[in-house]
């Protein structure tokens, strides 16, 4: 095992850090380049997509980055069609997987019209909204595929219509404002 004060920060070292968040866990990831204008570490955390910029020596009280002895390439960010999971949506309300966008369009990932008004109920709550200002007769059932964009993009995932059949088309139910 290399000491850690001879490990060098360069794309493709592995990496620990602790305070992510609000959390004192330690989360494992990667150094996926080095800003050229800051020199900040670009750092994906795994099962993360987007980089966190952080400059060891400037890190607050309660973060820590620890440099790994291991390194290799820089993984790929996957692109494409996917499914979405609660932590790249709004979250799970009963069950069911919520996503609000900005102008303020609903998308319930569910092909039960109980569950998506069970679902859209419970996040309206959790949200403070007035579930009685709520077109919930405008709630329609669509199909739906979900696409990773770039990590520069300005949004990490774009939601398109599609046709039942389509590849990794989903059934949801659409709330337009």
């Amino acid at each position: 095992m290399t000491p850690a004060s001879t490990l060098t920060a360069e794309p493709g070292r592995r990496i620990r850090f602790t305070g992510y968040g609000s959390t004192t866990t330690p989360y494992p990831g990667v150094i996926t380049g080095i800003a050229a204008d800051t020199g900040a570490l670009l750092i994906r955390l795994d099962g993360h997509r987007s980089n966190l910029h952080i400059t060891p020596e400037r890190l607050p009280d309660g973060k820590k980055l620890e440099l790994l002895d291991e390194i290799g390439p820089v993984p790929e960010l996957p692109m494409g069609r996917f499914h979405p999971t609660a932590n790249d949506t709004a979250g799970s309300y009963e069950g069911v997987l919520v996503s609000e966008f900005e102008d303020g369009d609903i998308v319930l990932v569910t092909a039960d019209p109980g569950a998506a008004r069970t679902a859209l109920a419970a996040y309206c709550t959790a949200m403070d909204m007035d579930v009685e200002f709520v077109s919930v007769d405008r709630m329609t059932p669509r199909w739906v595929v979900f696409e990773w964009q770039p990590e520069d993009a300005e949004c990490q995932w774009f939601m398109r219509f599609a046709a039942e059949g389509d590849d990794m088309a989903l059934q949801v139910h659409y709330l337009p404002v």
